[in-house]
């Protein structure tokens, strides 16, 4: 069956008109470009030869309608060029975008290149000014994992907590605006930011650490704040939502929203996924009502919300896991936005394994498992959401916890492909030996991350460290078939496109084609080096390509070699390259 759904400043800003840290380099001649604005994304999907935002449209499905490259003749996919950036420090995590002929990506320490999308020649080079002190102390960091495009600019989120627009033409920084005090609060920004009409939208990293993890609203154009909305607690006027962390705890409660969201012209709703609370692990136990170090549901942490993106003003919400104590956090998940059966449904997967799917004003439709081994819950209730036989751990004592930390699902997007009717997305099956401790929040001189246990990574009990690639049925979660990994699992996003084809970014450097509707492996290349971003298709003189990121690195991926071994105990990680594929 085949399915559709078209979704039919706080602190000083400061404008410049040269760019402080820009390195322009002369490529001949100049792009005719139609400007990206909040209407040519709404209509994205009819325009495949661009990739105009980080999910590729609204609709969030990482599919490519472009078939020049196929089943039948993938096998002659071969390198046409590609890019290194400098300072790529745990490799390559973005999306590039392509406007008109023109990629662009970002790579670590908030760098940006726009290149030629048909030769790779550099057009232009910007570099941002950064506070390095900071920089050297952030954990989730020095990483990048997208940027937006509208109004003439290249729109990215950086590190010490502010909102840059860059000219597309010239790589030239047109203003900035600081919207978080990063000095003092640690936290900047990470995910891509999402152009919506006249606002680019942005969430904050959180999670972790004691913070209370905004989501801004900026004007596009002058890059004034124009609203933003506490993911930990919510604004003042919104109800009782503090009431909902005992003892103040609000005030050091974590959440954020670090990846980007999507958006649903027809209803003009942003949805968003937020962070886990803070700390992660609470020592209170079952007793987490009333005791502990955040007692209570904690909202709008590891919940979906709905925002008007003209005011930030809170439409809906649900949170997936209330008093979240596992960091299942609902921040990672894409928003598909699909139709079946005359019906609209918003899929969405949640870090701790589970793939809820919701109606468009954000009512639970159905819940499903996606990967095995989950003991955190016995279950969701497919029609409420709400959580069946929920597991809290106590202080002090060593727990097997399923899945590990790292997520059942992870950050890395999956894709859903029209042609076959099939949602794909990579899991995971590990576990944690858990043992949760007493913390406090660190505020003094500057916020310290406050996650509240020790632990390692084991295999689940009975079984072994692997993974798959499962493609379903989006709404009931039906598989249709399964790719096994028994060794190293993929930590990137997926591709596909209307040629048949999926494509996977796999762990140890390989870019796999396979068959869409069956599995069926179509083609391989070694790239070189792990990956850990994203993937995308895109057209420039007639000519389909296809542009993976490469450069292992990441929290997650640190972790492979002591899993693993080799290649990943030795493989460098401050390296990336952009790799090119198209037909001869």
């Amino acid at each position: 069956m085949k399915h559709a759904y078209l979704p039919s400043g706080r602190f000083a800003r400061r404008a410049v008109a040269t760019a402080l840290s820009a390195g322009l380099l002369a490529a001949g001649g100049a792009f005719a470009a139609a400007d990206v604005d909040g209407q040519r994304l709404i209509n994205a999907d009819k325009d495949p030869a661009n990739w105009l935002t980080y999910h590729g449209s609204y609709r969030s499905w990482h599919y490519s309608d472009l078939n020049q490259i196929s089943t039948s003749n993938v096998g002659k996919l071969s390198e046409a060029w590609s890019h290194a950036a400098s300072r790529a420090n745990r490799g390559l995590q973005s999306f590039p975008l392509v406007v008109d002929g023109v990629l662009y990506y970002s790579s670590p320490y908030n760098q940006v290149y726009a290149l030629d999308g048909a030769t790779g020649q550099v057009l232009w080079t910007y570099k941002q000014k950064l506070n390095e002190d900071l920089v050297a102390r952030q954990t989730h960091s020095p990483y990048n994992r997208g940027i937006a495009a509208g109004y003439g600019n290249i729109y990215i989120g950086t590190l010490d907590g502010k909102l840059v627009a860059i000219d597309a033409k010239t790589g030239k920084l047109n203003w900035e605006t600081k919207l978080i005090n990063s000095e003092k609060l640690t936290v900047g920004f990470t995910g891509a930011p999402l152009l919506v009409k006249d606002k680019v939208i942005i969430g904050s990293q959180g999670g972790e650490w004691p913070y209370r993890g905004p989501i801004f609203g900026v004007d596009a154009k002058s890059g004034k704040e124009v609203w933003s909305f506490f993911t930990v607690g919510g604004n003042e006027g919104n109800g009782d939502a503090r009431n909902t962390w005992g003892n103040d705890s609000w005030k050091t409660g974590g959440g954020g929203g670090w990846m980007a969201g999507a958006y649903d012209p027809e209803t003009n709703t942003v949805w968003w996924g937020t962070g886990n609370p803070a700390p992660l692990y609470d020592w209170a136990g079952d007793k987490w009502k009333t005791a502990g170090p955040r007692p209570g549901d904690n909202l709008y942490t590891t919940s979906v919300i709905l925002l008007d993106p003209d005011t930030g003003k809170l439409k809906a919400y649900h949170q997936e896991l209330p008093h979240d104590a596992w960091d299942f956090d609902s921040a990672m998940g894409e928003f598909m936005f699909i139709q079946q059966g005359g019906k609209k449904y918003v899929v969405h997967p949640n870090k701790g394994g589970f793939v809820f799917v919701y109606d468009p004003a954000g009512k639970v439709q159905n819940v499903y498992k996606g990967v095995d081994n989950i003991n955190f819950v016995k279950d969701i209730d497919p029609k409420t959401g709400e959580l069946i036989g929920r597991r809290d751990l106590a202080e002090g004592k060593h727990e097997n916890l399923c899945p590990a930390i790292a997520g059942g699902y992870s950050w890395n997007s999956g894709t859903y492909s029209p042609k076959t009717g099939l949602f794909y997305r990579v899991g995971y099956e590990w576990c944690i030996d858990l043992e949760v401790v007493k913390t406090e929040p660190v505020l003094e001189p500057a916020a310290q991350l406050n996650i509240g246990a020790n632990f390692k990574f084991v295999a689940p009990k009975g079984d072994k460290l692997r993974g798959h690639i499962r493609a379903r049925d989006p709404i009931s979660g039906k598989v249709k078939f399964e790719i096994p990994y028994n060794g190293a699992i993929p930590h990137a996003s997926l591709l596909s496109t209307a040629g048949g084809l999926l494509f996977v970014p796999e762990a140890d450097g390989t870019l796999v084609a396979y068959d869409a509707s069956n599995g069926k492996k179509l083609w391989s290349h070694n790239d070189g080096q792990g990956h850990n971003g994203g993937i995308i298709s895109y057209s420039a003189k007639g000519k389909q390509y296809v542009a993976v990121m490469t450069g292992w690195g990441s929290l997650v991926g640190d972790g492979y070699g002591d899993l693993w071994g080799e290649p990943w105990a030795s493989m460098p990680k401050d390296s990336g390259v952009i790799k090119v594929f198209a037909l001869p």
